[in-house]
């Protein structure tokens, strides 16, 4: 799986987690409000951890650069 397919997942679960707390949890707009903040907010920080750790872990792939010594 690549870096846009599962970047596309990640928007998905966000926008389905988004719907679901709209509709189950209808008590008021502020209250929605702050759900809603709550999600994105959750799914863009859990993007961004995999997005760092994954590229981190590409650029030794592409070009692994090795001294004389090791």
């Amino acid at each position: 799986m690549g870096f846009l397919m599962t970047t596309i997942i990640f928007v998905v679960v966000g926008v389905v987690a988004s719907v679901l707390v709209r509709l189950c949890c209808n008590r008021g707009p502020s209250t929605n409000l702050f759900h809603l903040t709550l999600i994105i907010t959750a799914t863009v920080c859990c993007w961004m951890m995999w997005a760092i750790v994954y590229l981190a872990q590409l650029k030794p792939l592409i070009v692994p650069i090795l001294s004389e010594g090791e």
